[in-house]
């Protein structure tokens, strides 16, 4: 058999592997995305016999299985699976040979039962191949940059990937530093836990982590907002206003959705860098503070500044050191991992979380496999946040159930992204700016109401998302949300009814905004109006 590397993968058509550095050495590898015993999602193993040209038999008994930094492990062990192996083999093409044989291993590609055998390309690993063994275990054939060394310190972040485990080092790199740090990332990949995480591993940790989404402040109020306001400063001032910098002092101050602060604020914010001192509204005294800036967004500030949106020395101070989070769709080997985290904490408070360690190793797994491949085939264009919403979904749905059940329009929003590839095509190198695709421009007065009404749900509420779907601009999108008798806005909610759905659904923003079909901003001016501190926000 001809010897196959897999190694340098930038000297060849396919993409690397995202969240790998360029030109580093990958090795292929199995990942445990689905099992009867739930707590094993996220195991990994390493195919390195491949990469000499050996082959790599899977059955039920061997090999083992490890967590990513862990020496111990244990094989597939499932009941279901056959002793017989199958035989993973290398491919002159440095692709992937998957051999039935004589195996009675059942195994699906994508949803495809396998017959015989089938090669997988190196493209096709690049994006990850998820494989169902016996409708049992779920699985997913991809590539991994090697060393694999896992941090003993997860820091409040679930999965194993190389793009995860690169922003933990970027964490531990700069957090005991005083630098103000920008937290790139589409929108629901979790930049709020990058800061939080820098803030508790700082000299800081003992300060207040004040959190403040710019998008959710109306521009006129947020000079106040931030910097502070003495009595009288504008109409409706009856009391000094301390602002948000002044609340951190001593600790970290997390600025959500940078890109959408006005020019005035953005003047000021750049002083504030410079100097430590904020001029609050009305104000002719500096007062000095002693915070450290993180900022977050999902915009393309480069672009902002050409614009003449953004302010560029603005951006350098901001972005003294860069932490770039990747979305899910390119972290799919710790989808597993995630969803079933997400789904434990459900069902821990309906008091159902056995289902996920049943005591009979003969039991259905709580995921079935095909579904678990639905999960990892899917683009997540709402990352992180969409993936919670699904899992609580999913959870609800399934109570008192012995497995999680799909209604038609969960089924439907879980569609895989149709591709030339097996799964999704890899996202780009972790070193180019995010991906924005670019929607045909409309004028919105050729947007119906149901397209309206459909867009808003299918962005799970997010104005900026659904304005990107329908190709029109925000401002178009609220105006027609104002005109629209389809669609209610925040202000129509009654404290009641927002009280009610904060109760029920334990103060998250996002599992609010689906119940009561209104945009995550306004609801979020709406909750601090009744003075109702959200916890997913």
């Amino acid at each position: 058999m001809p010897e196959t590397t897999y190694t340098d993968v930038s000297t060849v058509d396919a993409p690397a592997r995202p969240g790998g550095p360029a030109g580093a050495s990958l090795v292929p590898a199995l990942t445990i995305i689905s099992h009867p015993v739930a707590r094993r999602a996220g195991e990994q193993l390493l195919l390195e016999g491949l990469t000499v040209a050996r082959e790599v038999s899977l059955s039920r008994n061997a090999p083992d299985f490890t967590r990513p930094g862990s020496s111990l492990g244990q094989p597939l062990a499932d009941p279901f699976l056959s002793r017989k192996p199958l035989v993973l083999a290398p491919t002159a093409g440095g692709g992937v040979s998957l051999q039935l044989g004589d195996s009675g291993i059942r195994v699906e590609v994508a949803g495809v039962p396998l017959q015989g055998e089938r090669e997988f390309t190196r493209e096709e690993l690049a994006a990850g191949v998820p494989l169902e063994l016996s409708q049992r275990v779920a699985l997913l054939l991809h590539l991994v940059p090697v060393p694999t060394a896992a941090s003993s310190d997860e820091l409040g972040m679930v999965g194993q990937s190389a793009g995860v485990r690169r922003v933990r080092e970027d964490i531990a790199r700069v957090a005991d530093l005083g630098l103000p740090v920008l937290i790139r990332g589409e929108t629901g990949a979790g930049k709020e836990l990058v800061a939080r995480a820098i803030h508790q591993r700082s000299p800081r940790r003992r300060g207040p982590f004040v959190s403040v989404n710019l998008g959710a402040i109306p521009k006129e109020l947020a000079a106040a907002e931030l910097f502070g306001a003495h009595r009288g400063a504008y109409t409706g001032a009856t009391r000094d206003r301390e602002g948000y910098f002044r609340a951190a002092h001593g600790g970290t101050l997390f600025l959500d959705e940078v890109g959408e602060a006005s020019p005035e604020v953005q003047v000021l914010l750049l002083r504030a860098l410079e100097t430590g001192e904020l001029y609050p509204v009305g104000g002719h005294t500096p007062v000095a503070v002693d915070v450290r800036l993180v900022a977050a967004t999902d915009a393309h500030l480069e672009e902002q500044i050409r614009q003449g949106l953004f302010k560029a020395p603005l951006l350098h101070r901001l972005a003294s050191f860069e932490i770039r989070v990747p979305p899910l769709r390119s972290r799919r080997e710790d989808i597993g991992p995630l969803f079933l985290h997400f789904a434990r904490q459900e069902l821990e408070a309906l008091g159902e979380a056995w289902r996920l360690e049943p005591e009979d190793p003969r039991a259905e797994p709580w995921l079935p496999s095909s579904l678990a491949t639905r999960l990892v085939r899917h683009a997540w264009p709402g990352n992180i946040r969409q993936l919670r919403n699904v899992a609580r979904q999913l959870v609800v749905r399934s109570r008192g159930q012995p497995q999680a059940q799909v209604n038609p329009q969960l089924e439907q929003e879980l569609e895989p992204v149709a591709t030339p590839a097996l799964t999704v095509a890899p996202a780009s190198r972790p070193s180019e700016e995010p991906a924005t695709p670019t929607p045909t421009r409309r004028k919105a007065s050729e947007v119906g109401q149901e397209e309206l009404l459909a867009a808003l749900r299918e962005s799970a509420w997010d104005v900026k998302a659904a304005a990107s779907r329908l190709g029109i601009s925000r401002a178009s999108l609220y105006d027609l949300i104002d005109k629209s008798p389809n669609v209610r806005t925040s202000k129509a909610l009654s404290p009641e009814e927002v009280h009610r759905c904060f109760q029920e659904c334990r103060g998250d923003v996002d599992a609010m905004a689906q119940r009561l079909e209104v945009s995550r901003r306004g609801l979020l001016r709406r909750l601090r109006e009744l003075g109702l501190a959200p916890v997913g926000s």
